[in-house]
C-alpha cells in the first residue's frame, strides 16, 4: 500500500452544500434552456424555406414569381435569425430583435395578400395563408422569439453585460 489515499469527507445530515456551478456557458447568452430549441427550429424553418424556394425558382420560377421570391425572402430571414440568435450577442440580439420583426410582419402581410388574392399565389410559400402549410408556426415562432429576446433587454441593470449599461451620471446636487 504504497499509494496514499485522501479520506473521503461526507456531510453531517441536514447541512447545506454547494451546488456545483456550471461555467460553461455565460449568463447572458441566448444559447441556454428555451434558447436552444428556438434556434433549432428557426434552422429547420431556415433549411426548409430555403430548399424549398431554391427548387421552386430552379425549376418552375415562371409558374409563381412572386410567391417563389417570397419563400426565398422568408429563408432569407430564417437564416439571419438562426444565425443572430445561435450568436446571441448583444449586436446580433438586436440583429435577431430586427429579423423576428421582419418575419412577424412579412406573415402577416403575406397571409392576408394571399388570402385576399389566391391568383398571385398558384403554390404556396412558407407564409402564405399565415403559415398554415407549416402548422402556423411561421406565425407563431417570431412571436416566441421576440418574447425570448425581450427577457434580455429587459433585465436588471447590474445583470447586462458592459455592451448595454448606459452611462452612469451624477445626482444634479454634484452637478456643478
Amino acid at each position: 500500500m504504497s499509494e496514499h489515499q485522501e479520506p473521503t469527507v461526507t456531510p453531517e445530515p441536514g447541512a447545506k452544500t454547494a451546488a456545483p456551478q456550471d461555467t460553461t456557458m455565460p449568463k447572458d447568452t441566448t444559447k441556454t434552456g428555451p434558447g436552444r430549441l428556438l434556434v433549432a427550429v428557426y434552422a429547420l424553418f431556415a433549411l426548409a424555406a430555403s430548399a424549398r424556394a431554391g427548387v421552386q425558382i430552379a425549376t418552375k420560377f415562371h409558374h409563381a414569381p412572386v410567391a417563389y421570391s417570397l419563400s426565398a425572402f422568408a429563408g432569407l430571414v430564417y437564416i439571419l435569425a438562426t444565425v443572430t440568435l445561435a450568436n446571441g450577442s448583444p449586436v446580433a440580439r438586436r440583429i435577431a430583435v430586427l429579423s423576428c420583426s421582419v418575419e412577424f410582419v412579412g406573415v402577416l402581410a403575406v397571409g392576408t395578400w394571399s388570402v385576399a388574392d389566391p391568383a398571385t399565389f398558384p403554390d404556396a410559400t412558407v407564409w402564405s395563408g399565415y403559415g398554415s402549410g407549416y402548422g402556423f408556426v411561421p406565425l407563431v415562432l417570431p412571436v416566441f422569439g421576440l418574447l425570448w429576446l425581450r427577457r434580455w433587454f429587459r433585465r436588471p441593470k447590474a445583470q447586462r453585460p458592459k455592451a448595454q449599461r448606459p452611462k452612469a451620471q451624477r445626482p444634479k446636487a454634484q452637478r456643478r
